[in-house]
């Protein structure tokens, strides 16, 4: 009973978005003809299969290739504004009631701005598009894990700094192998002395100690991806026959996995659709919720994410509302601030859809 169109009229909430990997085709050539960039081609459709196709080659470093055109068009305050601002209307547009946007201002200084400036530029653009959609966000600042340690913990200061205004949190981002998180341990020092909020990329492109790292190391509250988690684990189909301590200790701990699926077969992380843990993790009752991470780059949206995990995992209305709310419960935001989208948007909106479907 669950299509394309049903699901997009669901409440969903999206917690692993990155900003420069959601960009509108259309934004791209306008910021490009102004900044007096090259483009590959100047078509929005063709160019939205450009960035696709760059993305599907089975390699995390392959993927984020198309980055650089991204960022490149992203270094002046009115850019950042306008792109942010977009990013909620894509969402409103998808049923997104709360998300949490990330990306990393170092990323953006190619033409002068200054880290606050940056920031500055990111959060008007998406206070406007609050107030024009409706849809609720918070601001995650990554650092980079190819720079050095002294940069992340200036992201991390950042961070903090501007938490008033809409950052909820801190990341590192970038090819994860090679580069361990806990190179970056100060940042993450800083980040729980200040009593604040941490989510990390692991276990995407390497494997469980890059996760073991990211929780007992840094302090993780959150894992984006962790599909190699499955390394710490025997199964048998859909049941896990044992685990180890560190799958062990995040299921118990209830700590959330943000599993994005399309850009996980994209880069390599899975094998396909059929094989990706998400199906292994929820079904064993592990905190997951479902992501998009690049929508332009994965060709994606959450609805798309969610009719995927219908089809490949037999989920029914019941399991994204579970899904959803998993999500909410698991955002950056204050507690009150969750309580009012669970019971206030998201739980009226799935009995709404429930109603429809008797």
């Amino acid at each position: 009973m669950l299509d394309l169109e049903k699901i997009k009229t669901l409440p969903k909430v999206e917690l692993h978005y990155h900003l420069d990997g959601g960009v509108r085709p259309e934004t791209i050539i306008e910021l490009a003809d102004e900044a007096g960039m090259e483009l590959p081609v100047r078509e929005p459709a063709a160019l939205a299969g450009w960035f696709h196709r760059g993305a599907d080659r089975k390699s995390l470093s392959l993927y984020l290739e198309g980055f650089a055109l991204t960022c490149g068009v992203m270094q002046t305050a009115p850019a950042l504004t306008r792109v942010a601002r977009e990013a909620l209307e894509q969402l409103h547009e998808d049923g997104v009631v709360y998300g949490e946007i990330r990306f990393a201002p170092i990323l953006h200084q190619e033409k002068g701005l200054n880290l606050e400036e940056i920031v500055s530029a990111v959060l008007t653009g998406l206070e406007e598009g609050r107030r024009k959609t409706g849809v609720e966000f918070g601001l995650i600042l990554c650092a980079m894990r190819h720079q050095s340690g002294d940069v992340s913990v200036e992201m991390a200061e950042l961070a903090v700094s501007f938490r008033s205004r809409g950052v909820v949190g801190f990341d590192i981002a970038g090819d994860e192998f090679g580069h361990p998180p806990k190179r970056h341990l100060d940042a993450f020092q800083y980040i729980r002395s200040k009593n604040f909020n941490i989510t990390i990329h692991a276990g995407e492109a390497f494997g469980v100690d890059s996760i073991w790292q990211a929780i007992q190391i840094c302090g993780a509250h959150r894992i984006g991806h962790a599909t190699r988690l499955t390394e710490n684990m025997s199964y048998h189909g859909k049941e896990i026959e044992h685990m180890g301590t560190l799958a062990q200790f995040i299921r118990d701990r209830r700590i959330p996995l943000e599993m994005c699926l399309s850009s996980n077969i994209q880069t390599g992380a899975a094998p396909s659709l059929e094989e990706h843990p998400f199906g292994l993790y929820y079904r064993n009752s592990f905190r997951v919720m479902l992501c998009t991470d690049n929508t332009l780059m994965s060709n994606t949206t959450m609805s798309k994410e969610m009719m995927l995990a219908v089809e490949t995992f037999n989920l029914e209305l019941k399991d994204l509302e579970k899904i959803t709310i998993n999500a909410m419960k698991s955002a950056f935001v204050h507690y009150d601030e969750r309580l009012k989208i669970i019971y206030d948007v998201i739980k009226p909106g799935y009995q709404r859809a429930y109603g429809q479907n008797l």
